[in-house]
């Protein structure tokens, strides 16, 4: 049994956690922070939770958390995340960091996109990018784990195949995605109301998402060159899920065979991708409230296109739950446990 604290406990990804933590076999809650100065009982936010519990929501304590907690989970704005983790992770705990204050390794990059100048910037060699499928062997060992944003996620894992293999264009990836509501978070805005969304549906950042260069960055590792890519965001009148669809071209001499063989070879033995038979395509019921990836791929020898569509809950894999699925891996778990 392990004990772990969610600083952040009621934004959507805070939600999320709880709500998988509490039904973890191997777990034991031991705080839920909020910036109340008043305690209140978690049903007051999460009113699904079990009848009997003893969760209570209340004003961080450095020293509470620190004393009695394994693992922390900061489930915190963007910016406000990397002071407290630095403080964290220097008193020896195991920090899962949900915003993405240290998945940039390019400071310049983050002050860039994100507005605000990097405090902590000799802690980002210690950071592992949390997406299991590419880092676990560094994730085990890790004390700070970024956790990848859900646009990245729903990407990266679409992409990781061809891109290894060199077996598409790397100047001509244009991604479209489309995602639930509650990526945009709890803050109000007026493009979140509720008016401007039900029955809507609109494109927003058009290339210029701060997602960009976290994507960007991971994929030239995978391809072990610079990449050009376009990406166009789109908001889904729907709470949850993110449909991305990847167009790509073929190299020359790529075969619809060696784009399957890379799907096969790089996910069979992964828990949480799964890949679609060729030329049937996930969708985001498929995947909600699940852990799940799903890619579907379509490809024809006659054509140089190749059209890639993943789908991720973004709330799940695309946040709190590959978050669980790090700390699994971190402390020797079986690597779905409490999330199947």
């Amino acid at each position: 049994m392990i004990r772990v604290s969610v600083v952040g406990a009621t934004g959507y990804t805070g939600i999320e956690l709880v709500n998988i933590l509490i039904r973890h076999p191997k777990v034991q809650i031991t705080s839920l922070t909020t910036r109340s100065k008043e305690p209140k009982d978690i049903q007051e936010v999460i009113p699904t939770l079990p009848k009997h519990h003893d969760l209570v929501l209340e004003t961080f304590n450095l020293k509470k958390v620190v004393t009695q907690s394994d693992i922390i989970f900061l489930a915190l704005p963007h910016t406000q995340a990397m002071d407290l983790a630095h403080d964290l992770y220097k008193k020896g705990k195991t920090v899962i960091d949900l915003s993405a204050d240290f998945r940039i390794k390019n400071t310049q990059l983050y002050e860039i996109w994100y507005g605000k100048k990097h405090t902590k910037k000799a802690l980002l060699g210690d950071a592992v990018y949390g997406l299991p499928e590419v880092y676990r062997q560094k994730i085990k060992k890790a004390n700070l784990i970024a956790n990848p944003g859900c646009y990245p996620t729903s990407i990266l894992l679409a992409l990781k195949p061809v891109l290894e293999k060199g077996l598409v264009d790397l100047e001509h990836i244009v991604v479209d995605s489309k995602s639930g509501v509650s990526g945009a978070g709890k803050k109000l805005s007026e493009g979140t109301h509720f008016g401007e969304v039900n029955g809507n549906f609109k494109a927003y950042k058009v290339n210029q998402h701060q997602h960009m260069p976290e994507v960007e960055s991971l994929l030239k590792q995978f391809s072990g060159e610079k990449v050009s890519m376009t990406f166009v965001p789109h908001l889904l009148p729907i709470e949850r899920g993110i449909l991305s669809t990847i167009y790509l071209k073929k190299n020359k001499g790529v075969t619809v065979t060696k784009i399957q063989k890379a799907f096969q070879t790089a996910y069979e033995k992964e828990p949480f991708v799964r890949v679609k038979p060729l030329g049937t395509f996930p969708s985001i019921k498929d995947v909600a409230h699940t852990n799940y990836c799903d890619i579907g791929i379509w490809a024809s020898n006659r054509s140089k296109e190749v059209i890639l569509i993943s789908a991720i809950d973004n709330l799940v894999k695309g946040a709190s739950g590959q978050a669980i699925q790090n700390m699994n891996i971190r402390v020797g778990f079986p690597e779905d446990l409490g999330l199947i």
